[in-house]
């Protein structure tokens, strides 16, 4: 399959630093066909207007961050559009369902727009008005005044299935539509912002809208359920959310962690209830989270919702159950993915055959072995470090200088300060040099 320049760029940009790339994750993916049939037929599911919960359990460098970016990117090629928020005590606190739908709304995606597509896809939804109007030949495209009215009349029939569930998002819309007809763009973004749930937006857009006062907890859901009509109008597919790190629910305070239990139970509900037609939610978090006294056992009716028993071989687990596991690398899948890295650097060089011989499989290996030391022999805490090294500090060397050769002129050195809490606790060191 042939890969472009900037997708190339975009993935080995990301390894370098150390970080799980946001598109071309196919190109990588090592495990995932176990996986694959199953999340296409939950796909497919909410296609036809249902819905799909799924929870993603594994540890530290089992790759749950990949799996959900994996997933997003499989739902873009069938028309989907998603959104991944990272749950975090300070900026995103799960039990403050007005900010994650916020996050939500900031990292919305489709397969043509990275990040902030909500506009898009509202003029895409306009648009699709247009078009139908246009369509049944009633009058011509010429005639502008007609077309905005008529517009306007087809956008109140469509927003009556949104006013039902959300009566301020629908009007909302009617505001952004009415002040981009009279060329008022300040008032139309301040109300596309309001709609996002952005919380700074000046009175006198809102006045013009008919709404009033920030989004809060409950409105929150009921404007998930607008934009889930509003995307399947504008010919979207359908919406994948993913919530990520939600195991940070254990370290927050008390009463902040039972907030936060009782908003997750709640939007699950929500999801098996049937409120959200074209939802598919997906939670990602440590065994310790669905297991420990400190995660969902805490609240047994989400307990409940999420139990799934696990035998003890892995290869038997049902990839259709409402809960799944990641297993953890071993060495020969971290050569494995090092391989492909290696064959998408390559292939974007001009000095293809030298990366191939210098950095060969032998010495892959050696590297992959060398980094599973470092940190105590926990090969599932590897992948990381292992890429962002053979990537940053030995594939550019070899491409930048042609005497460079990793067997003679490298060490691997790996830091306390490039490294996570979990990597430094396995480490146990400072810094730590093996010869490779």
């Amino acid at each position: 399959m042939a890969v472009s320049r900037q997708r190339r760029r975009d993935i080995i940009d990301a390894l370098r630093s150390g970080t799980v790339p946001r598109r071309g994750l196919d190109l990588l993916a090592v495990g995932m066909e176990r996986f694959q049939a199953a999340v296409d037929e939950e796909l497919t599911t909410v296609r036809t207007t249902g819905a799909v919960l799924k929870a993603v359990r594994g540890e530290y460098g089992s790759g749950k961050t990949f799996f959900a970016r994996w997933l997003q990117e499989r739902a873009k090629r069938q028309g989907f559009a998603v959104s991944e928020v990272q749950v975090s005590e300070t900026e995103t606190p799960l039990h403050r369902l007005e900010t994650v739908y916020r996050r939500l709304m900031e990292r919305l995606s489709t397969a043509d727009r990275d990040e902030g597509a909500f506009r898009s896809i509202v003029d895409a939804w306009f648009f699709a008005l247009e078009e139908d109007l246009l369509a049944s030949g009633e009058f011509s495209p010429k005639d502008s005044h007609l077309l905005l009215e008529r517009t306007n009349e087809l956008m109140e029939k469509r927003l009556t299935s949104i006013t039902a569930r959300a009566p301020a998002f629908a009007a909302a819309l009617r505001g952004y539509r009415r002040a981009l007809a009279a060329n008022d763009r300040a008032i139309a973004d301040a109300l596309l912002a309001w709609v996002a749930g952005q919380p700074n937006v000046g009175t006198a857009a809102k006045r013009a809208a008919g709404i009033q006062g920030p989004l809060d907890h409950f409105g929150a859901l009921s404007f998930l359920q607008g934009l889930l009509v509003l995307l399947r109008d504008a010919g979207f597919t359908g919406l994948v959310v993913a919530l990520d790190e939600v195991e940070t629910l254990q370290r927050v305070r008390g009463d902040v962690r039972e907030k936060g239990l009782n908003a997750l139970r709640q939007l699950i509900d929500e999801v098996y209830g049937g409120r959200f037609p074209g939802l598919y939610l997906l939670i990602t978090g440590t065994p310790a989270f669905f297991d420990g006294p400190q995660g969902i056992q805490r609240l047994p009716p989400l307990a409940q919702r999420l139990h799934i028993d696990f035998g003890s071989d892995a290869r038997f687990d049902n990839p259709r159950a409402v809960q799944i596991r990641l297993r953890n690398f071993d060495q020969a899948g971290l050569i494995e993915v090092g391989k492909k890295v290696r064959r998408l650097f390559a292939e974007g060089s001009d000095c293809e055959e030298r990366i191939l011989a210098k950095a060969d499989d032998a010495y892959l290996e050696l590297l992959a072995r060398a980094m599973i030391g470092t940190l105590g022999g926990k090969v599932g805490l590897a992948p990381r470090l292992f890429l962002k090294k053979l990537v940053g500090d030995i594939l550019d060397r070899i491409e930048q200088f042609p005497d460079f050769d990793p067997r003679q002129h490298y060490s691997l050195t790996v830091s306390a300060a490039e490294m996570t809490s979990v990597e430094r606790e396995a480490a146990s060191v400072d810094d730590i040099e093996l010869n490779v």
